[in-house]
């Protein structure tokens, strides 16, 4: 596991999976309401309208129910984000002391022959 602890290694697979798991609930919600004519729906504009009812009420059910999902999986983005900035900057830090030795010992060179 993670250094975060279990809980939090793979907080952007969980909170997708639940994200997805609401938005399925839904559907399925729709689709009944579809079936049993609660809503009319007829052909496939019917069955588009029901997707689009079941996306529109699961982003505030997703919203509302998963904020601490999301609050974790932006921590881990976040984390793995400015580590990868560190380790850059630290590359580059250490590329331009290569190049500054290089410098200096073509300056001490030339200043050798004179």
């Amino acid at each position: 596991m993670s250094s975060n602890g279990p809980e939090k290694s793979h907080a952007t697979l969980r909170y997708t999976s639940m994200r997805v798991s609401i938005f399925l609930g839904c559907l399925l919600v729709a689709l009944l309401l579809g079936h049993f004519q609660i809503i009319p729906v007829t052909g496939e504009a019917g069955m588009v309208f029901l997707f689009l009812l079941a996306a529109i009420a699961s982003a505030p059910i997703s919203y509302a129910l998963l904020s601490k999902q999301r609050d974790e999986m932006s921590a881990q983005i976040s984390g793995k984000v400015t580590g990868l900035r560190n380790r850059t900057a630290e590359r580059i830090a250490a590329q331009n002391a290569e190049e500054d030795a290089a410098d200096d010992a073509a300056r001490a060179a030339a200043a050798g022959q004179n």
